[in-house]
């Protein structure tokens, strides 16, 4: 059951519906980004998933491995998207990385969602964008 909810968490990131995402998080959810930054509650995130998805319009996460221990499920794969959808033939917008994500599940629901992977390249597009704005 456990797996079933950490990839419909997955469908609901890679179908952008902030009510889905929310409506799979605990209210006291707690996100970890891959620099150990916390971000606590619900709303909180809900916020924090506009924000990235504004940046990201086409953030997509494709999972190709699954681990499972109890409430605790491991996923592996890649994640990618484009900068606000400015494409550039060099792909200069454009990432696509390695990643793995912790879901631990608590009631049913995304207790904690933690991100394991090198996001040097997808702040640099954004910094690079911002200051070209």
């Amino acid at each position: 059951m456990s797996v079933k909810i950490a990839m419909d968490f997955v469908k609901a990131i890679n179908s952008h519906q902030l009510k889905k995402i929310a409506g799979l998080m605990t209210d006291n959810h707690t996100f970890i980004n891959s620099h150990g930054k916390k971000t606590v509650g619900k709303e909180n995130m809900k916020k924090a998933w506009k924000g990235y998805l504004d940046f990201f319009p086409d953030y997509t996460i494709e999972v190709t491995e699954i681990i499972e221990e109890d409430d605790m499920i491991g996923l592996f794969g890649w994640a990618g998207g484009t900068y606000k959808n400015q494409e550039k033939n060099d792909a200069s917008n454009t990432w696509k990385l390695p990643c793995a994500w912790k879901a631990v599940v608590k009631d049913d629901k995304i207790d904690r969602w933690q991100v394991y992977s090198d996001t040097k390249i997808p702040y640099d597009i954004i910094e690079r964008n911002l200051r070209s704005d």
